[in-house]
């Protein structure tokens, strides 16, 4: 037998936290199922796991989302953090905090967070000019944008100016680098590192927004209540307020579990996680988490999930279709360790009907029927040996040496390989062994003996390995064959199973095998519901580049040319009163000034317009828009999803003066 090394050593990992905007695709919860496989597998060798994720609340675009739906922004978030952790509950994944950034727990020390951090004098007040992505809930400067876009997610970004608080990144970046230096296995995989340290730490960091004031839904500077924390610091701090941590006395849990052996987090977000989070703990005088891991995407195997398109994929749909576990098995197994992985659901058919229906289905339920059908149910080893079993053995316990290996480096899909090369062997003895011919010969009663044994007792090592990632039909496997789970400790020794023991009289099916054609067409009845949006707000995808354009006829060129398209600058914006859509511009062209109303409020601020050169058409019929005279309209772009929208103005470099007509 062996011996458990680590028996009550604790691990703290954590997944991000999902934020509240919406239901969380199967993309999403990869992430999930990826932790909690680690998780389960932590605790397999012994170790006291404490595992955290949950919801990333707080933001400007959960403000917009709950006003736009006509709920308060709490009643919104919980809305959807139920959804979420109904999924995450539904593909059993084995949690020990649920963590909700609207705790008051988080809430109240967020705040000492900030106070400590302030009056430490990394923390100070000035005032922000610059870009801001709302989706991302991301500043940006004129040089980091790409194309005149956000640099992380494409879109469109708004000019802010506002007062805020911010932190000094650069106070703390030498010491980052060279703690990232010297421990290499920090950022996982390398190639997250070297993007960290060749596009953001070396060529230097800028003082960091860490608060807002143009919104009100986030945790309260308690010092200054005009301001909220920004988003990325109140989120952060969740892997220690959920531990208990306090700047005035800290809970046993945060002594016992900090700092955190994995941050498991999505490859978009590992900037944040591997250069603001880490300096944040500095600021606090606290140990660097010891791994922070950035997994790869996952995607459709026809590019991104967008609702347009019909192709968005939702756990709990996957689910009804194929089960718990064979989703868990699917996205586990199909996502490379670097590289982005993909779904279909042709894809899903075909693992689903050759490795768990063939596979692993097969395999139990045959060896089952053979032990009923020969001795009752009673599995015997009589040690009849022959030199096969002696390849079966050593190719069972070095795929569990190679798995638990695997899951040391965090490749939970090689670690499933292994598990599965388990199974293939089994069947691969059945047919070396031929165990109905041995039971034609009453000489080899003995030998048909140990045959099944061995089966039984490779199956019992395969099933106890398949536990953490499909923790369900482990269980089932195990029942059915009458054992308990095997110590990962004892994976070292074959024969384990108790000589005698008997296996159930009727083995269930475990995956039912599925019909590929007609799965196809309840798929196709299911997607035109997957494409009609349950309202406006269900319309909006973050995938708008795969949304589809619709064109307006074909127009002559001299159509085109009827319109006066001109260079106008605003001198002057106000809010049309009672209006929840509507700006008044007052927009010099030249010698002339115009009144031209927009409804462009989502996007822009009064003080936002004042300055700003945009282009107008001059000669568009005067119409009466809320009892005011529009004398023009303000061109600008839309995203397909109307998620989106800039104004279409001309190149800052050219300087175009007001007047100029657009040809």
């Amino acid at each position: 037998m062996g011996e458990n090394k680590n028996k009550g050593v604790p691990y703290y990992m954590t997944t991000a936290i999902a934020y509240t905007s919406g239901k969380p695709h199967i993309g999403n919860t990869y992430e999930i199922v990826l932790a909690d496989a680690i998780a389960r597998f932590k605790r397999e060798q012994g170790f006291d796991v404490r595992f955290q994720t949950g919801t990333d609340e707080h933001g400007q675009k959960i403000e917009i989302k709950a006003e736009e739906k006509g709920v308060t922004p709490q009643q919104f978030v919980d809305d959807v953090a139920g959804e979420i952790k109904r999924i995450w509950d539904l593909m059993d994944t084995s949690y020990d905090r649920f963590m909700r950034t609207t705790d008051a727990d988080h809430v109240k020390v967020c705040q000492k967070i900030f106070k400590k951090m302030y009056d430490k004098g990394d923390i100070y007040k000035g005032a922000y000019e610059g870009w801001y992505c709302t989706p991302c809930e991301s500043f940006w400067t004129d040089t980091q944008l790409k194309d005149g876009c956000c640099p992380d997610c494409g879109r469109a970004v708004q000019k802010a100016s506002e007062e805020a608080y911010f932190f000094k990144m650069s106070k703390y970046a030498p010491k980052l680098i060279d703690y990232i230096n010297e421990h290499p296995e920090f950022i996982q995989p390398v190639s997250r590192k070297n993007e960290m340290m060749n596009n953001f730490l070396l060529p230097g960091l800028q003082d960091l927004c860490v608060s807002r004031t143009s919104f009100n839904w986030g945790i309260q500077v308690d010092f200054d209540p005009k301001h909220v924390i920004y988003v990325w610091l109140d989120a952060l701090v969740n892997y220690i307020t959920g531990l208990g941590y306090d700047p005035d006395g800290s809970s046993e849990l945060f002594e016992k579990y900090w700092p955190a052996d994995l941050h498991l987090i999505g490859k978009d977000i590992i900037r944040f996680h591997t250069i603001y989070w880490p300096i944040f703990l500095m600021s606090l005088d606290l140990p660097l988490p010891k791994q922070v891991f950035g997994h790869p995407w996952l995607l459709m195997a026809d590019g991104k999930m967008s609702k347009s398109k019909g192709n968005v994929l939702y756990a709990d749909t996957l689910v009804d279709f194929f089960g718990v576990d064979a989703v868990r098995y699917f996205v586990l197994h199909e996502m490379p360790f670097e590289n982005d992985g993909s779904i279909s659901w042709e894809l899903m058919a075909e693992r689903y009907n050759s490795d768990l229906a063939n596979i692993l289905g097969n395999l139990v339920s045959r060896t089952i029927s053979m032990s009923n059908k020969y001795f009752g149910g009673i599995v015997e080893n009589n040690d009849v040996e022959e030199p096969v079993d002696d390849d079966l053995i050593d190719t069972i316990l070095n795929c569990a040496t190679r798995a638990e290996e695997k899951m040391n480096e965090l490749r939970v899909a090689d670690a499933i390989t292994e598990t599965f090369n388990i199974f293939r062997r089994c069947n691969k003895y059945i047919d070396e062994t031929m165990p109905w011919a041995l039971a034609k010969d009453e000489a080899k009663q003995d030998r048909l003996k140990t045959v099944l044994y061995n089966l039984t007792e490779g199956i019992t090592i395969g099933a106890s390995l398949l536990y953490s990632f499909m923790p369900k039909t482990a269980e089932k496997i195990l029942a059915e064959l009458g054992t308990e789970k095997r110590a990962l400790w004892d994976m070292d020794t074959f024969g384990l199973y108790p000589n005698g023991n008997k296996v159930t009289e009727t083995p269930e099916i475990l995956f039912a095998r599925i019909d590929a054609a007609e799965l196809m067409k309840k798929v196709e009845a299911l997607m035109p519901a997957a494409v009609k949006p349950e309202s406006q707000e269900e319309a909006a995808s973050d995938e708008s580049d795969d949304l589809p354009m619709e064109h307006k006829p074909f127009i002559e060129y001299d159509d085109f040319a009827k319109l006066e398209l001109r260079i106008g600058e605003v001198i002057a914006c106000e809010e049309v009163p009672k209006s929840k859509k509507l700006l008044k511009e007052t927009i010099k062209i030249g010698n002339e000034t115009r009144t031209v109303l927009s409804g462009i409020k989502k996007w822009y601020r009064p003080e936002d317009m004042v300055g700003k050169k945009v282009v107008v058409v001059c000669n568009l019929e005067p119409r009466k828009i809320a009892g005011i005279e529009s004398q023009g309209m303000v061109l600008a772009a839309e995203s397909p999803d109307g998620e989106m929208l800039a104004l279409m103005t001309p190149d800052a470099v050219c300087n175009m003066p007001s007047g100029s007509e657009v040809c």
